[in-house]
């Protein structure tokens, strides 16, 4: 099978570090990069134009709508894998390779892990609440879908797109739920799911979900798990989980 693997840049108003993610690009592992924009009225765009990126400028509808239109324009331009690439620069992009040997093996939806080592996100700099709130909501996940990954809730991740077409629609929530209910959608529908370790920095500028994001993101974890599980028992099919 010959892989064309395109990254989505991932922006909204990141002026300030978007030329250092940029920088930090291992470009030579892309066949072709994009950046999908969530409709910024900064100077981004005027950096992603000034490094002859292509760009697709969206309307501010949040991560979900942003990266679904990312994904489907690369789909467009003939990629047979996506992977997701933060605006702020703060994952570390030099794990492509890994998620590319995923990839191969025939994965469709690979996460970033930054839980790979317990003290690690601790020397990079992650606030307590977001360690603890994401091991929290990640070991949420993990008893409702059964899926035995560390880490559910960040933004480094890889897509196929076998991916793409039998989960990510038109009526994907346009927010952060779209982060997890993928995740759901593909453990239902059976897909490969896989992860590989990342750092993240969190000493550099970056954007990052605030302390209030908390308390909604448990509530939408617990509810998506029971609507899983409901639908794996054949109880009760909803728009998040369709019958085949």
């Amino acid at each position: 099978m010959t892989f064309k693997v395109i990254g989505i840049l991932m922006t909204y108003n990141c002026e300030r570090v978007v030329q250092n993610a940029i920088d930090k690009i291992p470009k030579d592992e892309f066949d072709d990069i994009i950046c999908s924009d969530d409709g910024s009225i900064d100077n981004t765009l005027s950096i992603i134009k000034k490094n002859n990126i292509k760009f697709i400028h969206n309307n501010h509808t949040g991560y979900g709508g942003n990266l679904f239109f990312g994904m489907k324009k690369a789909f467009e331009m003939g990629a047979t894998h996506v992977v997701e690439l933060h605006g702020d620069g703060q994952y570390d992009f030099n794990q492509v390779n890994k998620l590319k040997k995923k990839f191969t093996e025939g994965k469709d939806l690979i996460l970033g892990n930054r839980f790979y080592n317990y003290s690690q996100p601790f020397k990079d700099g992650m606030p307590v609440y977001i360690y603890f709130g994401n091991i929290f909501l990640t070991l949420l996940g993990k008893i409702g879908l059964g899926l035995n990954l560390n880490d559910f809730f960040q933004g480094f991740r890889g897509y196929s797109k076998k991916f793409f077409e039998e989960i990510v629609t038109d009526d994907i929530p346009k927010n952060y739920r779209f982060s997890f209910e993928v995740i759901a959608k593909a453990k239902f529908k059976k897909l490969e799911i896989d992860s590989v370790p990342v750092r993240c920095d969190y000493k550099v500028e970056h954007h990052t979900a605030p302390l209030s994001y908390i308390i909604p993101a448990i509530r939408h974890t617990i509810i998506t798990c029971i609507l899983f599980r409901l639908a794996k028992s054949g109880i009760k099919h909803t728009r998040l989980f369709k019958k085949k």
